[in-house]
């Protein structure tokens, strides 16, 4: 495993000592030749694996046409984006940004738009992002303490819904708004497209960003036909949002997740499942998995890392696993077998 020198970068994380300088689908390799299994895959951003040709082949294409026009003109990628994920949503219009705390933010004020209200009700134990409207509604005190004060209007807990209650997370009470946050459950981790697809629940709206372009940074709001319309010209922007690149990229990845690779994705998150048993309590959907050990995740994640295992964490005892969807089941078989190595 290679080592890595202090860079200057501002230390907002703490970065493991390996330096990764090419992937193809589920394996990196470090800048000394080493060769990882990655169940992980950026935090489950890069869904189809590294390198998959459909999204490098049309980002490729794209970068060779046009690379940036900015959102007060049309470009065909965006639009070819906005139409696949409306077809996938059942009617919805997009808006366009660069990450999932962006998306999120979006989603905030066209809530409070749309309804004329300001408090919005989150869930206790939730993370929507970093930025400080999407940190505002994030159930975890110790992410929020240091930037404190916040973002006014927002409480944990569905038994706060009330009059002034602009949008809830989970379930629509008393009228308001329900906005899904499907950053990293959405575009086919769970084995749908969409998560609220599993439950039979229909949201308002849905950010995305995450897999949306493979590892381009990209994100999305997607607020349905049938809710208000909220947003008026002037009201919200994102100067990157929309990007012709990121777009392209999108449109490939979004026409990979067909039905095929779903079954796929829930097939091998079942395997996945079953094989992490032995280790602790696993909970998650599809290709989006924790396992709940008895003793600290940060020194297995850094133990599975030493023997080319890549793994995150999700809380001082939680492993978190979010392969490739396109893992299959002997990459699945040798993972497992690594992190028994590890963990016996």
């Amino acid at each position: 495993m290679t080592t890595t020198a202090h860079a200057p970068v501002l230390p907002t994380y703490t970065r493991l000592g390996v330096t990764f300088t090419d992937g193809e689908g589920a394996w990196l390799t470090d800048a000394d030749g080493n060769r990882y299994l990655d169940l992980f895959a950026g935090i489950a951003v890069v869904g189809l694996g590294h390198k998959h040709p459909a999204p490098l082949a049309a980002a490729h294409a794209q970068l060779d046409r046009l690379w940036h026009v900015s959102n007060l003109y049309w470009t065909e990628p965006m639009q070819a984006l906005a139409a696949k994920l409306s077809d996938r949503f059942g009617g919805a219009q997009a808006f366009f940004c660069n990450s999932g705390a962006e998306s999120v933010e979006a989603a905030i004020k066209w809530a409070r738009k749309a309804t004329g209200r300001s408090g919005i009700v989150a869930l206790d134990g939730s993370f929507h992002g970093r930025t400080l409207g999407a940190l505002s509604i994030t159930g975890q005190p110790a992410k929020r303490a240091a930037f404190e004060p916040l973002v006014p209007g927002t409480t944990f807990g569905l038994e706060h819904v009330g009059p002034d209650t602009a949008a809830i997370v989970l379930e629509p009470v008393q009228g308001a708004l329900l906005v899904i946050d499907e950053v990293q459950t959405g575009v086919g981790r769970s084995g749908a497209f969409f998560a609220w697809q599993r439950y039979g629940v229909r949201p308002d709206a849905v950010t995305l960003a995450k897999g949306l372009a493979n590892g381009l940074p990209i994100g999305a709001l997607l607020v349905s036909d049938s809710a208000p319309t909220g947003f008026e010209p002037g009201d919200h922007a994102s100067t990157f949002g929309g990007n012709p690149v990121a777009c392209a990229a999108a449109c490939a990845v979004v026409d990979a997740i067909d039905d095929d690779l779903l079954a796929h994705v829930r097939e091998m998150g079942d395997r996945l499942a079953l094989g992490l048993a032995p280790f602790g309590s696993v909970r998650g959907l599809g290709l989006m998995l924790a396992v709940e050990l008895d003793r600290p995740a940060g020194p297995v994640v850094e133990a599975a890392l030493a023997k080319g295992l890549v793994i995150g964490s999700a809380g001082p005892n939680v492993l978190r696993l979010t392969p490739p969807l396109t893992i299959t089941a002997a990459e699945i078989d040798s993972a497992l077998q690594l992190l028994s190595e590890v963990l016996t």
